[in-house]
């Protein structure tokens, strides 16, 4: 746990500038992941250039060189790399990262079924935070796809991979003993002591290993008691929460209870998730408050005004899969073959469709998910 302190911000002409460019790349990114581009002469990716420096030209062989099956998902790397990221990764790691995570996308038959979208959001990516850029893709991805290959949900394989991942590594959290909060997965494993953060650092990169979408989550300081928390949200027909090394059913957590008093009109007490598709707002680092670059969405209200939405399932509908977004954001989805119950914010504003397994819409509309359960009925 750690004590907030208040930092003073300094702007130089040069951080202003950097400023004004990043929000241009932060507006350009979402407008070009909305429309599903893969232009690898956007300018959206010039400007990463620009970012890159010297580095500039071996992402831009990469991507010239790169099989036509991974381009757009190096390019979706590349446009939302942080400015670091592009000037110290290599491109033979960032290639092999687009590999393996391809390879696992058609090992089982839930991982296949993650929209690209999501697989490029929060499979693909090779950190989650500020930790140490380890290459532990190949490594996780031999050690657990056998553990999960025959299972049938991603469910399933996450509540498995919350045991075995921290008795294969046999690491443990303690407050004082982990060397420090933010530690990449070999350094927790080193270590064999991680606090939630590395813990929860190590599952997510273990469900990506398999294909599941994770993502890290967490709040700078509880409303209740003293201290931050982070845990783990992971995608199965919707973000789902849960401890890592904590074994419980997905969204049966001891922190439930505090999360749902976040106070979503302090920054400091609200509930944030990563998000490696850049955004306006950053996930606040407390072990490190000059870090103002790991990308987030603020899902306070998921933890606050948490709701049931029900959907009916009908022969017409049934060979079809409901998809609900959030701002543009995929934040649900399933095939209507049988009635279906999401948990979403309440008090906010859906767009729904209907999609068939070619990717055809053939229904939209809005939905005014009001701040109580609710019942979707599709005609």
């Amino acid at each position: 746990m750690f004590i907030l302190r208040r930092v003073s911000n300094r702007f130089s002409a040069n951080s202003i500038r950097r400023t004004i460019l990043i929000g241009l790349i932060v507006f350009s990114a979402n407008l070009h992941h909305l429309k599903a581009a893969d232009k690898s002469g956007s300018a959206m990716l010039e400007a990463q250039f620009i970012l890159a420096g010297d580095a500039a030209d071996g992402w831009k062989k990469l991507i010239a060189d790169a099989p036509a099956d991974f381009r757009t998902s190096l390019v979706f790397l590349l446009e939302n790399m942080p400015e670091q990221d592009l000037k110290s990764l290599k491109p033979e790691f960032v290639l092999k990262n687009v590999r393996l995570a391809h390879e696992a996308r058609k090992a089982t038959s839930w991982a296949a079924a993650v929209p690209l979208e999501l697989f490029h959001e929060q499979v693909l990516p090779y950190a989650s935070i500020n930790e140490r850029r380890d290459d532990w893709r190949e490594d996780f991805m031999k050690r657990f796809l056998p553990m999960v290959k025959e299972l049938k949900s991603a469910e399933e394989a996450v509540a498995k991979l919350n045991i075995e991942v921290f008795k294969t590594f046999d690491v443990k959290y303690h407050a004082t003993k982990r060397p420090k909060p933010d530690q990449s997965p070999y350094e927790s494993i080193e270590a064999r002591f991680a606090s939630c953060t590395g813990l929860s650092i190590l599952l997510i990169d273990a469900c990506r290993a398999v294909g599941i979408p994770a993502r890290f989550v967490g709040t700078p300081s509880w409303t209740t008691v003293r201290g931050n928390h982070s845990w783990v949200e992971v995608f199965t027909s919707q973000w789902r929460f849960v401890g890592a090394c904590e074994p419980s059913r997905l969204d049966e957590t001891w922190f439930l209870g505090n999360a749902a008093k976040a106070d979503e009109t302090n920054p400091l007490n609200r509930i944030y998730a990563t998000s490696y598709l850049k955004t306006a707002t950053n996930f606040p680092l407390i072990w490190n408050q000059s870090v103002r670059w790991v990308s987030a969405e603020d899902v306070t209200r998921w933890y606050t005004k948490r709701r049931t939405l029900k959907v009916a399932g009908t022969g017409q509908n049934s060979q079809k899969n409901l998809q609900i977004r959030l701002d543009g954001r995929l934040v649900a989805f399933a095939p209507l073959t049988k009635p279906q119950e999401f948990d979403l914010a309440g008090g906010r504003t859906y767009e729904w469709q209907l999609v068939d397994a070619s990717g055809n819409v053939s229904k939209s509309g809005k939905m005014e998910f009001p701040d109580s359960n609710f019942e979707l009925k599709i005609d």
